[in-house]
């Protein structure tokens, strides 16, 4: 495929190489849920280094899919660019890349879905995406870009054959004024031509379940598309506290209380003892998200392999992989 950037269009004659992300769910065919993973772009060539390790190990055991967080300023989204197509071109995993309108214009989105495309990504995350610096500041659109979500899938569906995913919220967007409204924007999404939605980190079941109703209950055709929840094996209070911090969100007030009085009041926390009930939390919740039927379980990895192969292992044979013949699971050793 080759892209024409003035025109913003994927060239005539493009067909997709690389199934969908819904394909890819629901072709598991064996009963088994399957799991995706979660990778963040690497900051320098150690962290580069230590992804490579992760993405490997991975690889071995045959994820659905797995998706690429956006780093949108400078080298870092240059970085991205490139070990996205890397992910696509030198292994057998099938990625997804993430897009935010936040600080682009809309050339340079058209600029960097046509990298993408030039690399034979097809499946693309769109975000809305968080204003760089404080996360939590006033949203401003770029003078020449977008401003909501909707209409980055639009923009991402008219320039060619892609797939789209959006961001859903079990507990809502913190800039949301309510779950109503918030419910609204996730259904205006999926109307604009998402296909799917992966839902940010959340560490109660029934938010997920009562966001699934939510969108059933508004607009039964959209919500019939996939939701797949987002997990995340704690390893660290202080680490998880951070991205919740980030996004707007919380600990739910019980699980925080055993978490802190695991980690201990000493100056570095007791990450064993934290690490033992993230595990066991995130195995718990897989095991109810697939008796409730979820499509799928997508893990944060944090760009390490060892907890979410720990949490899959318990699992067993609950999930599958969506991909022929993948290797055993089985915890990856410390390192």
């Amino acid at each position: 495929m080759t892209f024409d950037s003035v025109r913003g269009r994927a060239s005539e004659g493009w067909v997709t190489r690389t199934p969908s992300i819904v394909d890819r769910i629901r072709s598991s065919g064996d009963g088994r849920v399957p799991f995706s993973v979660e990778f963040s772009p690497p900051r320098d060539e150690a962290a580069e280094a230590r992804l490579w390790r992760a993405v490997r190990e991975f690889e071995r055991m045959g994820p659905a899919f797995v998706s690429m967080t956006y780093g949108a300023g400078g080298s870092t989204r240059d970085r991205t660019v490139r070990v996205t197509g890397q992910l696509a071109e030198e292994t057998t995993l099938l990625p997804v890349a993430h897009l935010t309108a936040v600080s682009h214009s809309v050339d340079e989105l058209r600029s960097m879905v046509g990298a993408y495309a030039d690399r034979g990504i097809s499946n693309i995350l769109v975000l809305r995406g968080d204003p760089p610096g404080d996360p939590l500041g006033e949203w401003q659109k770029h003078p020449e870009g977008v401003e909501y979500a909707e209409d980055l899938v639009r923009l991402v569906r008219d320039l060619g054959d892609f797939h789209v995913g959006v961001a859903s919220f079990p507990e809502g967007h913190y800039r949301a004024p309510d779950l109503a409204h918030d419910t609204r924007y996730l259904v205006s999404k999926l109307r604009a031509g998402a296909e799917y939605s992966i839902t940010q980190m959340f560490f109660d079941v029934d938010d997920y379940l009562r966001l699934r109703d939510r969108v059933s209950a508004y607009d039964p055709e959209q919500g019939a598309k996939p939701i797949i929840p987002e997990i995340m094996p704690i390893t660290s209070l202080r680490s998880v506290r951070r991205m919740l911090e980030l996004s707007g969100s919380s600990l739910p007030a019980q699980l925080e209380k055993r978490l802190a009085a695991a980690a201990g009041d000493g100056p570095e926390e007791n990450r064993a003892a934290v690490r033992e009930i993230g595990i066991d939390l995130a195995t718990e919740m897989s095991e109810r998200l697939i008796a409730e039927g979820a499509p799928g379980l997508h893990f944060i990895t944090l760009n390490f392999a060892r907890a979410t192969s720990e949490v899959l292992a318990r699992l067993g044979d609950k999930v599958g992989s969506g991909v022929a013949d993948p290797a055993p699971v089985t915890p990856t050793p410390v390192s």
